[in-house]
């Protein structure tokens, strides 16, 4: 089997010279592995903001979209994480596209071996103030406020709020020590408890890197493909971190 792993695409990002060609990148890069994917994951914060109103979706993304929709049908599993950017994906996504989406994480077996994927934002200790977000954002009630409000002026908001939230070169250096912590301490622990796990892949961080665990667990986080360009690949029976390039695909080699 052959899996691709991708994170924190950020499509529709303000912060983008060009979003349109942020997104054709991306769509090149899915038409390119369409004859060889059996499936694709994507780990979160795909989108930089997306809200499912009743009956109105967001403008944009069609070219992404279609595409997905394409892989889809040539019956390329599709499986989508939620982010912390991309919350609220409810079922017009999954039944247009055909997807799966999950809120948290999952253990997946490929090929005879584990695999635990999550976005990340969620695990670990984390700041009070980033706890209330997400539980407010999660929360049934502010959802129904928040779809009340027309839409003309929560997507300016949104846009602004991930504008003034998100730096393009990445968290600060202590948020990144303190995410890495979290993820480290949670696939430690986790590990002790299911030790047949052997990858667990993240994406949230906007670090591109694999670490060993133990003598047959590693941590893998995505990157992200605002600058890195960054992706994992699962063929047959082992896993390799790439980045993209215009002219090839740098490999390292995974585990």
């Amino acid at each position: 089997m052959k899996a691709y792993f991708l994170s924190d695409l950020h499509l529709g990002a303000p912060y983008f010279p060009d979003s349109r060609e942020a997104e054709l990148r991306v769509v090149n890069f899915l038409d390119s592995i369409k004859d060889d994917a059996d499936a694709i994951f994507l780990l979160g914060d795909i989108l930089d903001y997306w809200y499912e109103y009743r009956y109105v979706v967001p403008r944009g993304f069609v070219r992404f979209f279609g595409k997905l929709a394409e892989l889809s049908d040539r019956g390329i599993r599709i499986v989508w994480y939620i982010g912390n950017h991309d919350i609220w994906i409810f079922d017009y996504l999954p039944k247009e596209l055909g997807i799966e989406v999950i809120d948290g994480f999952s253990v997946e077996n490929i090929d005879g071996h584990k695999f635990l994927m999550t976005h990340g934002d969620g695990i670990g200790k984390l700041k009070p103030s980033f706890r209330l977000l997400r539980k407010l954002f999660r929360s049934k009630i502010c959802q129904k406020l928040f779809s009340g409000i027309h839409p003309r002026w929560t997507v300016p908001f949104a846009y602004n709020w991930s504008r003034h939230s998100r730096k393009i070169e990445g968290p600060s250096q202590s948020d990144a020590e303190r995410m890495t912590r979290n993820v480290l301490e949670f696939s430690e622990s986790y590990l002790s408890e299911h030790p047949d796990i052997e990858y667990f892949i993240y994406g949230h961080l906007h670090l591109f890197e694999q670490r060993k665990i133990s003598p047959n667990a590693s941590i893998i986080i995505l990157g992200e493909w605002i600058q890195t360009c960054s992706y994992a690949v699962w063929d047959n029976d082992h896993l390799e971190l790439h980045t993209l390039n215009s002219d090839k695909m740098q490999a390292k080699n995974g585990r």
